[in-house]
């Protein structure tokens, strides 16, 4: 997982989520460790964003089919 990531043109924060932990619901991570850019809804090519590391989740208490 990147530390960085470069925004190319069309990206939006559900894709870059995507792109980078592999689940969009991620992204309210991202806007919260770029707040300086959480009005753009479609970015332009070469915006640096910082990717948070994610903690790991505890899903023990999940379903089987659910983890």
């Amino acid at each position: 997982m990147p530390d960085v990531y470069t925004t190319i043109q069309g990206d939006m924060w559900d894709l870059i989520a995507y792109k980078v932990y592999g689940k969009e619901t991620c992204m309210d991570k991202l806007i919260q460790a770029n707040t300086k850019y959480m009005n753009i809804a479609v970015f332009p090519q070469g915006i640096k964003l910082n990717c948070p590391e994610l903690k790991t989740e505890d899903r023990s208490f999940l379903p089987p089919w659910r983890r």
